[in-house]
Parts: structure tokens; sequence; C-alpha cells
């Protein structure tokens, strides 16, 4: 098994090589609903599903990003199907989140814009690492309950004072041509998600040197990011001409030493 490498296969091919929790994270956005053509590929959900929890170490994570069509007039809500498989099959629904668009294409029809996707996290057991993103605040705890006595008051003299939270987890991104990547080849895939996507969720939930899994690695974000940030990877890429996209992509990142 080759670390640091794109595998040009169906990804159940490429698993089959790994050991029983193996991979630290999976991050991955897989072919949902048919919303693009990637190339005939057949989506054999509840297999990789499987076969992801038998690789998947204790304690790990996978990030899925997911979303739904439209389809005579309803949602198909494919996305809460799969998390109830995930779920089904022993992993804990530890956070759904939202990947909320900035600035997404127009629709047609009497919806307003669709602006966001899912993006859930799944865990084998309780999460190994942790490591939150923050902002400023001034306060922290206000609204629970312990702080305030029996009338609902609070007591601001006795609650505990720091200077950073964690964000919610609704994640604003702007996406599109020269914004998700500043890679111009990336764009000749047909559904890419933003760099800044992969360097939140890569950096929340894993450390150095851990190992992550990318079943669908498309253009290769997964995999420039995980080594910028010394994270060892696998991807899995079923489409030649995607695999070439990604190789392409990732030469310059390994010219430059990034690569570790």
């Amino acid at each position: 098994m080759k670390l640091n490498n794109i595998y040009n296969e169906n990804c159940l091919d490429t698993m089959k090589l790994f050991k029983n929790n193996f991979v630290d994270m999976i991050l991955t956005s897989p072919p949902y609903d048919d919303l693009r053509n990637y190339n005939g590929y057949d989506f054999q959900f509840e297999k990789i599903v499987k076969e992801l929890y038998r690789i998947l170490k204790i304690g790990g994570v996978i990030i899925w990003v997911v979303g739904d069509k439209t389809d005579n007039g309803s949602e198909t809500l494919t996305s809460f199907k799969q998390a109830l498989f995930f779920k089904k099959i022993g992993f804990n629904v530890h956070d759904t989140m939202i990947y909320y668009k900035n600035n997404p294409m127009p629709t047609a029809g009497k919806r307003y814009h669709q602006h966001f996707e899912y993006i859930f996290a799944f865990s084998k057991g309780k999460p190994s690492v942790f490591n939150p993103i923050t902002e400023s605040t001034k306060y922290r705890g206000i609204a629970n309950m312990k702080n305030r006595g029996k009338t609902g008051n609070i007591d601001y003299k006795k609650i505990e004072r720091t200077k950073e939270k964690k964000v919610g987890n609704v994640f604003f991104y702007s996406v599109g041509g020269g914004i998700s990547t500043k890679d111009k080849i990336a764009y000749k895939h047909p559904a890419i998600f933003p760099e800044q996507l992969a360097i939140d969720q890569i950096k929340t939930w894993t450390n150095e040197n851990d190992l992550i899994y990318d079943p669908f690695i498309g253009s290769g974000t997964t995999a420039k990011i995980a080594q910028i940030f010394n994270r060892k990877w696998i991807g899995s890429e079923i489409s030649k001409e995607y695999t070439k996209i990604a190789n392409e992509r990732l030469k310059k990142y390994f010219k430059k030493n990034l690569f570790l």
C-alpha cells in the first residue's frame, strides 16, 4: 500500500488492501443523486459505507459532503437516507453541519435559491481528535442553565470569562472559478468543494501524520490540503480523466516541496 498516492480504480478495490481500523479520517463528497456525470460510475453506496466502517479507526471521523436533487417536484432526501444507513451499521451521527455557499448558481422554479449542502460528521465511537476552530468572545456559557438561578436570571459575576469560543456548525464559503481554489486545472472536474472546507475539517479532526482517505478524490483537493498540513493520505478515483487532472494539479506542489 503506497501512501500519498491516487489509485485509479474503484474505491472498493482500493479498500481491499486496507487492514481493519487503518485510517484516521475519511473526507469526501460522493457522486450523489446523479447530479453530475462521473463518467458512468456506478455508486455502490451500501457496500462502500460498510467498507468505510471497517477501515476507519475507532475514534475516527468521516466527513461526508452531500446534498439532494429535486426530482418530479420533490427533494429526494438522499442525504438523510444515507445518514440513517451510516447510523444503522454502527456509526454515530456526531454532527450535522451546513456548507453554506455565499454565491451559489441561481436556480429556476418556485423555490428559493439553493444555498447549502450538508456536511455530516460520522464517528466510529467518540472522536479521538477535536481541534475546534474558535472565535473571540467575552463570556462563555451565558445560555447554559448552570449559569442561571432559579428565576432564570444570569449572575454575570459568576460567569467564566474567556477570550475564545467554538464557532458554530454552519460554515460559509464562497465558491466558483478562482475562489474554491487558485488551481485552474481543478475546474476541469465538474464538482469540486472549496479548499477552505477541506482545511477546516482536516485541522479539526486530525493531527499531523494522521492518515486521511478520500474514496472519490476527484480533482485532488483532499490530497493537496492533507499534505500541505503534514497529514498522510490515500485517494481512489475510478475515472482516468479525473485521476489525470488530480495528478497534474498536485505536481506543482511537489515541486515547491510542500509535500513532505
